[in-house]
């Protein structure tokens, strides 16, 4: 079995720029399925989140999909208007409205995160299941290392559930309100 080789960018000197150009490669791969889904990566960030972590609020929807507040507000409208979210009051509090994808948005869903899962696959194939094992979990950890205690996502979580050798997440969980 031979490794795929990924080249990084020309000249990079910086952590930032890395992450920065890794994250656009990946971006890359999922752009036509979000252009055919007329979706914005930022809508798109939302829908995963609400797909693995149904039934949060808009302000943890925020933290989840690294949003602004009001980014979070008017791109959840526009996900509303075309029937792939839907809001709720939450049953434990009924002041609290909630969000979740509707069942055409996991529909919709479903090739692009088959698409990042074969993402997460190849690049599981390129470093080896042990290094990609370890390359999840230390970046699981950089949120709190940064100084967000919270992180983003538990490092459990922290990629797909296809890659080969890593248990799936529980999709019946709600995630953190």
């Amino acid at each position: 079995m031979t490794k795929t080789h990924i080249a990084s960018p020309p000249h990079v000197g910086s952590l930032v720029v890395l992450l920065r150009y890794c994250e656009s490669k990946v971006r890359e791969r999922l752009q036509p399925l979000l252009d055919q889904a007329q979706l914005t990566p930022e809508q798109w960030r939302i829908m995963a989140l609400l797909h693995d972590h149904p039934g949060l609020g808009a302000g943890a929807v925020a933290h989840g999909a690294v949003l602004p507040s009001a980014s979070v507000t008017r791109h959840v409208d526009k996900l509303v208007e075309r029937g792939i979210v839907i809001r709720r009051i939450d049953p434990t509090d009924k002041r609290r409205v909630v969000l979740a994808l509707s069942p055409r948005g996991t529909q919709l869903a479903r090739p692009i995160l088959a698409e990042e899962h074969a993402v997460e696959a190849g690049i599981a194939a390129g470093l080896g299941n042990t290094r990609f094992q370890a390359f999840a979990r230390d970046l699981g950890l950089l949120p709190s290392v940064l100084g967000d205690p919270a992180g983003l996502v538990s490092t459990s979580d922290a990629v797909g559930t296809s890659v080969p050798g890593r248990p799936a997440a529980d999709p019946t969980t709600k995630g953190p309100a």
